[in-house]
């Protein structure tokens, strides 16, 4: 039943929204304590992605990789991952407490993605954090190794590129709920998809696919 399918999918799209603001918390709670170990953050951030991939939890930035796999009606399931990630993320953006973090390293983080935007600059980071997101979810799926999620998330975080589902929660947390965030999470949103489905439609042109085994 399509509607059963949508409502679990919604689901599990929010609890991978609360995953991913949990690990954003831990973030700015140590860059707002200690800014030059930004580096343990990064890695704690970790927590998110381990979270959707321990529980099936559907992660945008860890599904759209696999659109070139799928049928094009794949498209509306993502629709409803952004949408059940997005509510995963207000909702926990009003649910921390504010000892989790200082509420200046978070106004100072949405308000520096804001600041004259460079709209071409954030779509390749965020074509860039896509290539990571994809190559901690397929590792993954085909080996069952967390070993990617801790080695890409800290990757994309230190490299400065753009995770649009952590985006939105720095913007709910910072009540930025504006034209200029709307179009930063939608063009980050797409850089997204541009570098996920980079290596898996790259792989489907670069391996030649063996041939069938003849009847006899």
């Amino acid at each position: 039943m399509k509607g059963d399918h949508f409502i679990k999918c919604f689901i599990r799209a929010f609890l991978a929204g609360m995953s991913i603001s949990i690990g954003a918390c831990v973030l700015l709670g140590v860059v707002s304590a200690t800014p030059e170990y930004k580096w343990v953050g990064a890695i704690l951030f970790s927590i998110g992605l381990f979270s959707v991939f321990t529980f099936g939890f559907d992660l945008y930035t860890g599904k759209v990789g696999y659109l070139v796999d799928n049928k094009p009606s794949y498209l509306l399931d993502l629709v409803v991952i952004i949408l059940g990630n997005f509510v995963g993320c207000l909702f926990m953006s009003f649910v921390m407490p504010e000892s989790c973090f200082a509420e200046a390293a978070v106004y100072g983080v949405a308000d520096a993605k804001l600041v004259d935007p460079d709209w071409f600059r954030i779509f390749c980071k965020g074509i860039f954090c896509g290539i990571l997101m994809f190559i901690a979810a397929d590792v993954y799926k085909t080996q069952k190794s967390y070993l990617g999620a801790f080695i890409c998330v800290p990757v994309f975080i230190l490299a400065g590129s753009e995770h649009s589902i952590a985006d939105m929660f720095y913007f709910c947390c910072a009540s930025v709920f504006t034209m200029d965030s709307l179009i930063f999470i939608l063009v980050v949103i797409l850089g997204n998809a541009v570098g996920g489905v980079i290596i898996p439609a790259c792989r489907k042109y670069m391996y030649e696919q063996p041939a069938p085994a003849k009847q006899e």
